[in-house]
């Protein structure tokens, strides 16, 4: 797409900032509302197949109404032409994958707050009934000072209705990061999505995949059957819960992993002592993080970081007192009608 051409009598497209498989992303700017934003123009072919442009317009109707410091806001969606294009918030910065390209791997101390932020993000979405389907670290966008938010929920979901012999690498684009589930053509769960944030997490700390084939359907394979190297083995020092934490996440049974992203989010939480905040609006429960190995370690949601909710205390405490002070009335009541004999 040329410079400068203004998409939908609306968006006047400046650069091109990414380039993918399924779209290629521009920087552009609103004429309407004056403020710069980023567009997502999908492959041509897309917008000649009536069920996923049936399919993509739900999504993304339903991705607009996820508002979350941690989640790019999607503005508008459209059809120009042949071209099918998706306009979300513009986030100065680069995604995480570039960043782990360039940096080797990150300490669990750099690591663990933006998996926190990954987990804030796609925790939200979970509560609001959905699943991103396509976790990984080209989707989650880092800005200079280091805010994570996380991209493109809906479309991996849209791509599911292209016809199976038009299925690609290229439109799916990501089977290191699939779910034993997802690899199976089971339908993904929250749990799927906390799989793939732990297949984010391996490749942060280590510098490196889980998984590595030459095929999709081998690392599908892969993801079904094998282990992957203990992350021990590569990083001696890594601490004994943080990779209890990754074990967990990594089991190829959905039952056997944290529930949604806010568990494990809540989790990290308290295993980094990082003080929480609006962006880490994680649901509150205690988690018991258990392995194969001998230990069990507990991790409680009222851990360090977290303040005691004294007003509920306080209401409670309020309401056992007047219940309390009704059993005087009641054995009054029950004496009047039910007179002792002499």
């Amino acid at each position: 797409m040329k410079e400068s051409r203004l998409l939908n009598n609306r968006y006047q497209i400046l650069e091109q900032r990414g380039k993918g498989g399924m779209a290629i992303v521009y920087r552009a700017r609103d004429t309407m509302l004056e403020r710069t934003v980023a567009v997502k123009v999908l492959r041509e072919n897309y917008s000649r197949d009536p069920a996923f442009l049936d399919r993509f317009r739900q999504e993304a109707k339903s991705a607009a109404n996820l508002s979350h410091p941690n989640i790019v806001t999607v503005h508008d969606f459209g059809l120009d032409g042949r071209q099918l294009f998706i306009v979300m918030e513009y986030v100065p910065g680069t995604d995480l994958k570039t960043l782990i390209t360039q940096r080797g791997r990150f300490s669990s101390e750099e690591a663990v707050p933006l998996l926190i932020q990954a987990c804030a993000g796609v925790g939200y979405a979970h509560r609001a009934g959905l699943v991103h389907c396509d976790v990984k670290p080209q989707n989650m966008l880092v800005t200079p000072d280091m805010r994570l938010k996380v991209t493109d929920f809906g479309i991996a979901r849209a791509l599911s209705t292209i016809h199976p012999e038009e299925q690609s690498d290229e439109i799916w684009g990501s089977p290191q990061y699939f779910s034993p589930e997802q690899a199976s053509g089971a339908a993904p769960s929250p749990a799927s999505d906390v799989y793939s944030l732990g297949v984010t997490m391996y490749e942060m700390l280590t510098g490196t995949l889980p998984f590595h084939a030459n095929t999709t359907a081998e690392l599908a394979q892969l993801h079904i059957e094998a282990e992957p190297v203990p992350i021990a083995e590569m990083l001696p020092d890594i601490s004994p819960v943080l990779e209890q934490i990754l074990t967990k996440v990594l089991s190829k049974e959905p039952s056997q992993r944290y529930r949604t992203a806010d568990q494990l989010g809540r989790v990290l939480l308290n295993f980094g002592n990082v003080k929480s905040s609006p962006a880490l609006a994680l649901t509150p429960e205690a988690v018991t993080v258990s392995t194969s190995l001998p230990a069990t370690t507990t991790i409680s949601a009222t851990g360090p970081g977290q303040e005691i909710d004294w007003v509920s205390i306080g209401l409670g405490l309020l309401a056992l007192v007047a219940v309390l002070g009704l059993v005087p009335f009641w054995l009054w009541v029950y004496f009047v009608y039910n007179p002792p004999i002499r």
